[in-house]
């Protein structure tokens, strides 16, 4: 056999027998995608990250094909490869070697995202040659697959060496530490009978194994070709190939790595699997995939909207985490907050539950309930790593909004058992919410919110919305489970709450409401504060706001408590977002906060805004250190969205929703950031309710009672959106589509079908719109309630014309 001199720079000699000419007889793994959508990167972001998806492993890596050491949380160990709880590898490199001819595989000229996958395309340095790497991770598995497809586009034969190096990094996660974790060096080890090499880490039953298909040439240490040394006690070695190409043909070579935190075997059991059966798997993934897609399905006239409305389904299984010994929930974001959070998961599976995701909300519920009763007292917890660590036991409005979020979810089942099962702990909740919380008694509970800004733990507007909403939602919790003298309780509490809110937190110079309530000698140091930032970030107009508040503090009762309205954090916009606020108390309120904006959405804190905002349509210039200063983010966007639609202006809705969309794929295709455009986490779970509850809920009006088998569907389109139509949106156990014309009359045409023709779809519309309807082509009378006409009727299939 003929091995190339090449090969002997690399300490191969001792093996050059075993050796062999690659050769490929099934068809290439990315062939078999059928008529799946990809999605092309930026050049200018090839060197920013990807993640390969997974519920049980999942990958991420440079666009360009590269794993450079990224991440905080982990310092610059959040990339590579990870099996929650442990990573298992910081990644890979590849090379093509000719004896005069090297080349590193670490400069992809293009990047393709699919909803599933990735592919990386690279022109390299040989004439003729291409090379693609396509990656996938199968659903439930602890182990990946990676694909190199080599390309002749030449007129002549090429002959080349092909070196695949994997890099270990057996350690654990976040928190490792405090579940006795630690991280020794790995050790490697060839497995002859399977091609691969076995990474162990000497302190644990920790194992990372990665080979081939086709026979290997071994070597140990990192690749002489490709510049690579990632930082921690992990090991590398080489698994090298002889490829022969045919003139305008092509080879594939399929690398599978597989892991364990448990035992050997696990691992070499996963990496015999996925040897076996990637074809199977690939399919697999596919299907799920269009089940996905398949569900809330929207056609709407705005095709960037629709297009990301999809991609965010898919954004949010990518963030899917799955560890057996603790549970499976979906994490808040990728690659730094792969992990579970009570309040991430309190927005977001309100549109999880919206768009089909039933299986999801219930396991992530299950387990945020499971690590929250370790606090006793129903307090719900804010943040847990993949280990089972809790870090932060729960900020305050976690405990209401996880009453409301039940509420939600059962108006979307009807599931009674689901109910029962978690009543005892919101009543539990609430009451440590008013019990141990709010001390002077008068309704407003204390403490941290969704504005983690030291000093700010006075009563927050958020904690107060969420809080008034909470004991509404619980209401009626109560009275479904047979407690009446509860539920009237709790609904005057929650009346009397939103009272004080209107009245307290409302601050008529500011046209708003409160950031918070505190004393002058509370706020003064937060004024300060604020003044420092603002000066030091160049907002001279809120420099000048804030130095006028601070000279009137001076005016008042230093222990008298009032409403302040200091750095117009987006949480001002909560009671709108809660329906409390009063009309024309919303009316200006959110007007006022349309002003803290730039293209892509809502600031974070109002006093980061300028007059050149307006202006920041590029890339967002962060600090060194990860910080949100500055930060416009999709939460705040969608909250504004909500609030909008629900004092009907569904035209300003859709402008908060169309600047959202500014960001996705503005760096990773198919992606939008946490932090607008593209800083912070690459997917972010939250997206789904910012854009799932307006769309889902508001634009298209669907509000289930499903415990009653009632369907209200009560559309608030934008103006422009002449037709629109919704599919597939599952409700207990039924499903509706729902089609919305305007012909060149006005009139309106709804198409609405059921699976279960028993079910009863109460349409209502604005009573200022239309007076007369027919069903079927049969005229019907129409009730009118509260300033809305409306029509009920069952069976799976009716027209609506409203004339």
């Amino acid at each position: 056999m003929n091995l190339r001199p090449s090969l002997f720079l690399f300490g191969l000699l001792p093996l050059f027998l075993f050796s062999c000419t690659s050769k490929t007889t099934e068809k290439s793994l990315f062939s078999q995608l059928n008529e799946v959508e990809g999605l092309i990167g930026k050049a200018e972001y090839l060197s920013s990250p990807y993640v390969t998806p997974g519920d049980r492993v999942y990958m991420v890596g440079h666009q360009d094909g590269t794993f450079p050491d990224l991440g905080w949380h982990v310092k610059g160990e959040m990339g590579g490869i990870w099996n929650h709880p442990i990573k298992l590898m910081d990644g890979l490199t590849a090379a093509i070697i000719q004896a005069d001819n090297s080349y590193c595989l670490d400069a992809a000229h293009q990047f393709i995202n699919y909803p599933f996958a990735n592919k990386h395309l690279f022109q390299t340095h040989i004439p003729g040659l291409e090379v693609e790497r396509f990656q996938f991770v199968p659903e439930g598995v602890q182990g990946l697959v990676i694909e190199f497809t080599f390309r002749n586009v030449d007129k002549s034969d090429i002959s080349f060496d092909f070196e695949f190096s994997g890099h270990t990094d057996l350690m654990p996660v976040w928190l490792g530490e405090k579940a006795g974790m630690v991280d020794f060096e790995d050790q490697l080890s060839f497995d002859e009978s399977r091609q691969a090499w076995l990474g162990k880490d000497q302190g644990n039953e920790w194992y990372a194994m990665f080979g081939s298909n086709q026979k290997a040439i071994p070597s140990e240490g990192p690749s002489a070709v490709c510049n690579y040394e990632p930082q921690g006690k992990g090991k590398a070695a080489k698994l090298g190939y002889e490829i022969n190409l045919k003139s305008e043909s092509t080879q594939s070579i399929r690398f599978f790595i597989s892991g364990s935190y448990t035992s050997k075997a696990d691992a070499e059991e996963t990496f015999d699997k996925l040897k076996l059966n990637a074809e199977t798997y690939l399919k697999d993934k596919q299907k799920h995939y269009r089940q996905l897609a398949s569900k809330a399905k929207i056609t709407i006239p705005d095709k960037e909207l629709e297009k990301a409305f999809e991609w965010i389904k898919y954004n949010t299984e990518w963030l899917v985490r799955e560890v057996p010994e603790v549970g499976r929930g979906l994490g808040a974001g990728m690659p730094d907050y792969p992990w579970w959070f009570g309040v991430d998961n309190e927005y977001t599976l309100k549109g999880a539950i919206a768009t089909g995701r039933k299986d999801l909300v219930y396991s992530t519920i299950e387990l945020i309930h499971k690590l929250s009763e370790t606090n006793g007292n129903g307090k719900i917890i804010h943040e847990v790593s993949s280990n089972g660590v809790i870090f932060n036991p729960g900020n305050i409005n976690e405990t209401p909004q996880f009453a409301s979020l039940i509420w939600w979810v059962y108006q979307w089942t009807g599931d009674r058992e689901f109910l029962a099962t978690y009543y005892p702990t919101v009543k539990k909740g609430l009451q440590w919410l008013m019990d141990e919380n709010d001390k002077d008694g008068n309704l407003f509970p204390d403490g941290y919110g969704m504005m983690e800004i030291h000093g700010l733990q006075s009563e927050m507007i958020d904690v107060a919305s969420y809080t008034q909403k909470a004991f509404a939602d619980a209401a009626q919790i109560a009275s479904v489970m047979g407690e009446d003298s509860v539920s009237v309780s709790y609904q005057q509490t929650a009346d009397l709450i939103r009272t004080k809110i209107n009245k307290e937190f409302w601050v008529e110079e500011f046209n708003g409401y409160a950031d918070f309530i505190g004393t002058p000698a509370e706020a003064i140091h937060l004024v300060e504060a604020a003044i420092i930032r603002a000066d030091t970030l160049n907002k001279p107009w809120a420099v000048e706001e804030l130095k006028a508040t601070k000279r009137k503090l001076s005016t008042y009762s230093p222990n008298k408590k009032q409403g302040f309205v200091i750095f117009h954090n987006w949480v001002v916009n909560t009671p709108m977002e809660m329906g409390i606020a009063d009309s024309d108390k919303a009316i200006r309120a959110l007007e006022k906060g349309r002003k803290f904006t730039n293209p892509f959405g809502v600031f974070v804190t109002g006093i980061d805004r300028d007059e050149s905002s307006e202006m920041a349509d590029g890339t967002f210039v962060g600090s060194k250190a990860f910080s949100y200063t500055g930060a416009v983010m999709t939460l705040p966007t969608g909250v504004s969205a909500i609030g909008e639609n629900n004092y009907g202006n569904p035209d300003q809705a859709l402008d908060y929703l169309k600047r959202m969309t500014k960001s996705f794929g503005f760096a990773l295709p198919g992606s939008i950031y946490e932090v607008s455009p593209d800083y912070g986490m690459m997917a972010q779970a939250w997206n789904l309710y910012s854009f799932g509850v307006p769309i889902v809920t508001q634009f298209f009006g669907i509000q289930p009672e499903a415990a009653n088998k009632v369907i209200h569907i009560s559309p608030a389109f934008p103006t422009d959106w002449k037709e629109a139509k919704i599919e597939n949106v599952e409700i207990g156990d039924n499903a509706i589509s729902f089609e919305y014309k305007v012909n060149e009359l006005g009139e309106v045409e709804a198409y609405l079908s059921q699976e279960k023709e028993d079910w009863s779809i109460v349409f209502s519309w604005p009573a200022s719109i239309h007076t007369n309807a027919d069903l079927n082509g049969n005229k019907v009378e129409v009730e009118n309630q509260k300033d809305k006409n409306r029509i009920t009727f069952t069976g799976k299939s009716n027209k609506v014309r409203l004339y």
